[in-house]
């Protein structure tokens, strides 16, 4: 029966895993929750169509779902019964799976056979309260969690008592356990302490096992979990996978549940009686009673957890990149109408076509990197934290706001200074009258405009009288332009004015003297 067919980004998973990664094709379905059939049917479809990982990883999701599939419609699977409903349903009298199975030909009728339906409820029903021991080869599987009870350290100027997160990494096979104190369960913090994890065991396992968290969970699910982008961010950079451990299934992670009970007792349990002034001090004593723990034989085993690791797991660990994992956070952002996004009250440009479009945003230390929704970078700034303040490119501007954001008041002012001195104090005098420079450029592109309609002549013209009123306006030039006042000779100066008055009642400099 076709099945539904997957997302691209897991398809893109699952080449990059068998690609780049080399791995087998039942750890690619376990970590992607899908079956061995289907990684087999995605790289045999990518092998017909002569594709490799250096062209699928330029394709975007549409080109390569055209490219692997075609034209061709999904086709809808046709849904399972619900064998805890059933379950549920065959308790109450008189109702067996015949009625039951009529009942769902009702709602499907083209659904399973009966044998098909049968079969699916009692493996159900075999699969409840059972307890499946688990095997953990060397190198393959580190789990981890944060402890439910949490240090503390106190503030030394305040007397503030600050609770702690306490991180526990546990490694499979030889038990070798890692603890780190951190301030929260947000992001920054977890991959923060996963880093310290695989450089304290000197290496990688190929699956980490963790508790769905938000930190690393963006959607809780039994079946099909959504990682957090940046934690999958993470586990690439490292060449590892993340398999969450199903909601509300301890057994799943079961290593680790013990190591925070075991760090629980043999180290928080010793700090009782100690009071620690900061966090950094609080870390140094955890790791002291750490390394306790781990050289402290156990007698299960009949030797310590430190000599395990190094029988074990550190000859299959894989080696840690070069480069420490720079942790980045992805927000998604909506592009306002003024072409930019919002991230921390700053404000950074994308293409203004992008308007009321929703992107991906990765906020680094010193850079954020706008994404579209198919993975696609869109564009990259230098972070700034300063409040209020905008960063744009020039080539995100529509062209209109392009070229009136070339303007400055001194190219304004060389302008005017083209055609006559008397329209460069013009232009001085208006952007020199307003607090901001811009303010005053509507008016000077006014006094610009008039210059192309009545040309250079007429507007020095103008200036001259406007100067002589003290009219420094682009209302003012415009009239006397409209007007064609430029045109009347200009009335000199009266000489009265410089010949002393006479009269009685004018006393004159020597009354003063």
């Amino acid at each position: 029966m076709p099945t539904e067919r997957l997302s691209m980004r897991k398809i893109k998973e699952i080449l990059y895993l068998k690609w780049v990664q080399n791995r087998r094709h039942r750890h690619i379905g376990r970590a992607l929750e899908v079956s061995i059939g289907v990684v087999s049917a995605v790289l045999q479809r990518a092998a017909e169509q002569g594709l490799d990982w250096a062209t699928v990883e330029t394709m975007s999701e549409a080109a390569l779902e055209a490219k692997l599939y075609g034209d061709r419609a999904k086709k809808r699977t046709t849904p399972l019964p619900d064998a805890a409903l059933l379950g549920e349903e065959l308790s109450k009298p008189g109702v067996t799976l015949a009625l039951l199975y009529e009942e769902y030909l009702g709602t499907h009728p083209q659904g399973y056979s009966y044998s098909q339906f049968c079969r699916h409820y009692r493996r159900w029903r075999r699969s409840q309260k059972v307890s499946m021991r688990q095997e953990h080869r060397a190198g393959e599987k580190m789990f981890t969690d944060f402890s439910g009870k949490k240090p503390h350290w106190v503030d030394p100027k305040t007397g503030e008592m600050h609770e702690v997160e306490l991180f526990v990494a546990v490694l499979g096979a030889s038990n070798y356990t890692f603890a780190y104190a951190v301030e929260s369960q947000r992001v920054e913090h977890w991959i923060g302490v996963h880093i310290r994890a695989v450089e304290f065991f000197s290496g990688v396992c190929e699956l980490v096992i963790c508790d769905q968290l938000k930190s690393g969970v963006s959607r809780a699910c039994a079946y099909e979990p959504g990682i957090q982008r940046t934690y999958q961010e993470w586990a690439h950079h490292y060449g590892t996978l993340i398999l969450p451990a199903r909601p509300r299934r301890p057994r799943d992670k079961a290593k680790v549940e013990v190591g925070v009970q075991v760090v629980q007792r043999w180290v928080l349990a010793r700090l009782r009686h100690f009071t620690f002034f900061s966090l950094a001090e609080l870390n140094e004593a955890i790791g002291y009673l750490l390394a306790e723990l781990n050289a402290r034989p156990m007698r299960r085993y009949g030797a310590s957890r430190r000599e395990l690791y190094e029988r074990l797991d550190l000859a299959h660990l894989k080696p840690l990149p070069e480069r420490r994992f720079e942790c980045a956070e992805w927000k998604k952002v909506k592009v306002g109408i003024n072409y930019h996004v919002e991230i921390d009250k700053h404000f950074y440009s994308v293409p203004y076509q992008l308007m009321h479009q929703h992107l991906w945003a990765r906020l680094s230390t010193g850079c954020v990197e706008i994404y579209a929704t198919n993975n696609k970078r869109i564009t990259a700034h230098v972070r700034s934290f300063v409040i209020g303040r905008y960063t744009t490119k020039t080539e995100h501007m529509p062209r209109s706001h392009r070229a009136q954001a070339e303007w400055t008041p001194e190219r304004m002012i060389h302008w005017a200074a083209k055609h006559g001195a008397h329209v460069r104090m013009v232009v001085e005098n208006l952007l020199g009258r307003v607090e901001h420079p811009e303010q005053a450029y509507r008016a000077c592109l006014g006094i610009m405009r008039l210059g192309k309609h009545y040309g250079g002549e007429r507007l020095e013209n103008a200036a001259v009288r406007a100067v002589a009123l003290r009219a420094y306006s682009y209302r003012h030039l415009a009239n006397i332009l409209k007007n064609q006042l430029d045109r009347l000779p200009q009335a000199p100066a009266s000489q009265d004015s410089k010949v002393p008055i006479s009269h009685e009642n004018v006393r004159g400099n020597p009354y003063y003297e």
